[in-house]
């Protein structure tokens, strides 16, 4: 019998960098919040674990071998295999986590199938420092490299939201090389709403300084009145809340008509 999954689109409410850690990674205060669209997963019954791509964006994932989804598959021993079709609708290196968010269906497929060790935690996190929030695709708060979790209220639940790229993949790593290192203090305090409202992301500037384009998409949110505006993640894709599904068609009607190039995508929290 198949399974199937959605791969919900992870994005950054507020990401705060605090400091370089000593191991190289960056301590973070982050809020993350997922939407109810994504990549999509369907696996069957196999002798082995085996992955096909399909979707506008598969062309990006270059080696399906070392794909995060084979690497999901892998975290469990197993008597079976599952033959796994991804329809990659997300935009790569995007600041969505959507490999993480790939990895976390995984997860939650094989919880269906097995059920999920006590230690399942610990296994995610191997695979990405998003991929523990990924897999419960919950708002919450995430700390230290994004892994330990805290829940989080639903004062943001079911908002309407719109996501824009610009169709510029980004990668991680030169945006962390290029934060300026200050630490401009911790994520505030109070329900979702207004930590959302109160917070920052601190890898917007250096994320612009590499992909001048972002600040194009923020301008044109920016200027639809929506709740809030903000580049998730690392970039380039950004996202906009509004208070009304009427208000975010509207705006996504007009980005389609005058910035035909830019991928969108509309949702609402979950």
């Amino acid at each position: 019998m198949a399974l199937t999954e959605t791969a919900f689109a992870k994005i950054n409410l507020a990401l705060h960098v605090r400091k370089r850690r000593e191991d190289g990674y960056h301590e973070l205060e982050t809020l993350f919040a997922f939407v109810d669209a994504g990549d999509r997963l369907t696996a069957s019954p196999a002798a082995e674990d085996t992955l096909r791509t399909i979707g506008e964006f598969a062309s990006a994932l270059t080696d399906p071998f070392d794909n995060i989804v084979m690497r999901a598959l892998g975290s469990f021993p197993r008597s079976d295999g599952l033959d796994v079709a991804l329809e990659k609708n997300l935009p790569v290196a995007a600041g969505l986590g959507g490999g993480s968010a790939d990895a976390g269906a995984i997860f939650r497929m094989v919880e269906r199938a097995h059920g999920l060790p006590d230690d399942w935690r610990a296994r995610a996190a191997k695979l990405g420092a998003d991929v523990p929030a990924c897999v419960e695709s919950r708002t919450c708060i995430g700390r230290g490299t994004g892994t330990d979790l805290d829940a989080a209220d639903d004062s943001l639940a079911n908002m309407p939201v719109l996501l824009v790229n610009p169709r510029i993949p980004l990668a991680t790593g030169p945006v962390f090389k290029s934060w300026d290192g200050v630490d401009r203090g911790a994520l505030p305090e109070g329900d979702a709403r207004t930590i959302a409202l109160e917070g920052r992301n601190d890898l917007e500037a250096p994320a612009i300084s590499l992909v001048p384009e972002i600040a194009d998409v923020l301008a044109v949110l920016r200027g639809t009145e929506p709740f809030l505006a903000r580049m998730s993640g690392s970039g380039a894709t950004c996202f906009a809340l509004y208070e009304t599904h009427s208000a975010r068609d509207e705006v996504a009607a007009r980005i389609a008509a005058d910035h035909p190039d830019w991928w969108q995508l509309k949702g609402k929290l979950r």
